[in-house]
C-alpha cells in the first residue's frame, strides 16, 4: 500500500467568525501529482498555508512525512518540502542566480553547484545578469519553483503557478512539473483554476467547495466514470433509441425526453447524423461532451445546490 506524505483529518480553519475550512479531510500519497480544483475562496490557498506553517489550524489533524504538526518533530520536516504559494518571494534588482544563492544562504547550503542544475533544470540557466523585475511571468514562476526544487523536497507545494501565463508558457511549466515528478520522484500539491491543465499533468484530484472537501478521485476513476459521449437531441427519442439499438447495439443511454448520449468509438458525429437523417429522425443538435474537469466540477458543485 502506498504511504501517505500528506494527510488532513477533520481540518477546520476559522479568521474570527468567518469559517475558511470545514472539517476537510485529504490524503496525498507518494508519487501523486495531487490537483487541488476549487474556486477562488473555495480554501485552497488556506490549505497550503497550514501545511507549510504559515497559518494554524483551529481544529484537526495534519501529518505531513509521518510528523503530526501538533508535534516539535513537524518543523524538520518543513525542511524536506519545497513550496510556491501566491508568488515567488525574489528581489527585483538581483539577478535569478542572486536570488538563488540568497535561498540557499538561508537553508544553509554550502555546495552551490546546486543553483545551476536547478536553474537549468526550470530552463533559465542562460538569464545570466537580467534582473528578476525584468523577466517575464513565465520566467518568475519557474524562478519560484527552482527556489523551490534547491534543498531537493521530498514534496512540493504549488499554488496557482500558471495563473496569467500564455500558453506556450502553460505547456513548458507543465513539462517540468511532469520532470519533477517523475525524474526527482517528488510528490506534489498543485492548486489551479485552468483546470484543464490539471487534468493532464495531475494522477489524482481533490475538489474543494465553499471550504469543504466533497470529492477525491484518482485520474483513472475520472476517466472511467466520465467516458466520452456523443450527444443528440432529437424530435422523437423512441424511435431513435430504436434505430440506435438496432445498428450500434446498447451503448447509448436515453438522458431526457428529447435527448440520448451515445458512448462508441467506432462511429463518428458525422455517421451517427447521417444514419439517423436517413432513417427520418430530425436532428435538432449532435455533438461530442468532452471528458472535462470544467464540467465534472460544476456538476459536482450544481448537484450540492440541490441538496440542500
Amino acid at each position: 500500500m502506498t504511504e501517505a506524505v500528506l494527510s488532513l483529518k477533520n481540518v477546520g480553519k476559522k479568521f474570527g467568525k468567518e469559517e475558511a475550512l470545514k472539517s476537510v479531510t485529504l490524503e496525498v500519497k507518494k508519487g501523486d501529482i495531487y490537483g487541488l480544483i476549487g474556486r477562488n475562496g473555495a480554501g485552497k490557498t488556506t490549505i497550503m498555508k497550514l501545511i507549510t506553517g504559515l497559518s494554524e489550524q483551529t481544529s484537526g489533524e495534519i501529518v505531513l512525512l509521518g510528523k503530526n504538526k501538533r508535534t516539535r518533530e513537524y518543523s524538520s520536516v518543513l525542511q524536506r518540502i519545497g513550496s510556491v504559494i501566491e508568488a515567488p518571494a525574489a528581489y527585483n534588482k538581483l539577478s535569478a542566480y542572486e536570488n538563488m544563492k540568497i535561498i540557499c544562504i538561508q537553508k544553509g547550503i554550502h555546495d552551490l553547484s546546486v543553483i545551476e542544475e536547478a536553474l537549468t533544470f526550470v530552463n533559465l540557466a542562460d538569464t545570466k545578469k537580467k534582473k528578476f523585475k525584468n523577466f517575464s511571468l513565465g520566467m518568475k514562476q519557474r524562478l519560484g519553483i527552482a527556489m523551490a526544487l534547491v534543498s531537493n523536497p521530498d514534496f512540493l507545494i504549488l499554488d496557482e503557478p500558471i495563473n496569467g501565463l500564455d500558453p506556450i508558457a502553460i505547456i513548458e511549466f507543465r513539462e517540468i512539473i511532469e520532470r519533477i515528478n517523475r525524474e526527482k520522484n517528488t510528490t506534489i500539491l498543485i492548486s489551479s483554476h485552468i483546470l484543464t491543465e490539471l487534468y493532464h499533468v495531475s494522477t489524482r484530484f481533490g475538489f474543494i467547495h465553499e471550504g469543504q472537501m466533497v470529492q477525491e478521485l484518482t485520474k483513472a476513476e475520472f476517466d472511467a466514470s466520465n467516458t466520452e459521449a456523443i450527444v443528440v437531441k432529437i424530435d422523437d427519442v423512441n424511435k431513435a433509441a430504436m434505430l440506435l439499438k438496432e445498428k450500434i447495439g446498447d451503448t447509448f443511454e436515453v438522458v431526457a425526453q428529447d435527448e440520448i448520449h451515445i458512448f462508441t468509438e467506432k462511429q463518428s458525429v458525422r455517421e451517427i447524423n447521417m444514419l439517423l437523417a436517413a432513417n427520418g429522425v430530425l436532428v435538432d443538435y449532435i455533438g461530442k461532451k468532452e471528458n472535462s474537469l470544467e464540467n465534472y466540477y460544476t456538476n459536482l458543485v450544481s448537484s450540492l445546490k440541490e441538496e440542500v
